[in-house]
């Protein structure tokens, strides 16, 4: 099976294959374009929302992990503090609490973690939607025959990023 990368190359490959084919033969000039998702994606009005959010979304979550993580590290601190003043079954008993603990923090951060992904996730998907239409009404108002994305190298006459964050911008504005 191909993977999403390789859908790419491949169709890249094609588009670039239909524009040798077309060459010079065609009386009609072909209008390539490129757009950097990432760039869009970082620097779009919608991709700095998204972000915001889920800051503002996980803040309480991670405060508490760091208060839980800092909880643990005190009383590791106060057991090697206190250790020469224990007995053998106050320090088991003391070690075996740390050990329960920290399996605790483990399992806490994990899903935290898996939490905060996933919620990336469908924001990323979302934020993918929006720049897909941009980048169709872009391609459809200035003509474009294929605009790219992901490729080693294209000269950058052909980038229509910055058009591309100027549609999805206002379209985000207009839609307040």
């Amino acid at each position: 099976m191909f993977t999403r990368t390789h859908r790419r190359l491949v169709s890249s490959f094609c588009v670039l294959l239909a524009l040798a084919a077309c060459g010079t033969a065609s009386a009609q000039q072909f209008r390539l374009g490129y757009v950097n998702v990432d760039r869009v994606m970082r620097d779009s009005v919608l991709g700095k929302r998204a972000e915001e959010a889920l800051e503002v979304e996980f803040a309480v979550r991670a405060k508490a992990g760091k208060d839980q993580a800092q909880a643990f590290s005190s009383a590791v601190a106060r057991l090697e503090k206190d250790m020469p003043n224990l007995s053998d079954e106050q320090r088991l008993e003391r070690q075996r609490r740390l050990g329960e603990q920290q399996r605790e923090l483990n399992r806490v951060s994990e899903a935290f973690k898996a939490d905060q992904e996933r919620r990336r996730g469908e924001e990323l998907q979302k934020l993918l939607e929006a720049t897909s239409r941009a980048v169709k009404q872009v391609a459809e108002t200035e003509r474009f025959d294929a605009i790219l994305q992901e490729i080693v190298y294209i000269r950058p006459a052909y980038d229509v990023t910055d058009k591309v964050l100027k549609t999805l911008d206002s379209a985000v504005s207009g839609n307040k």
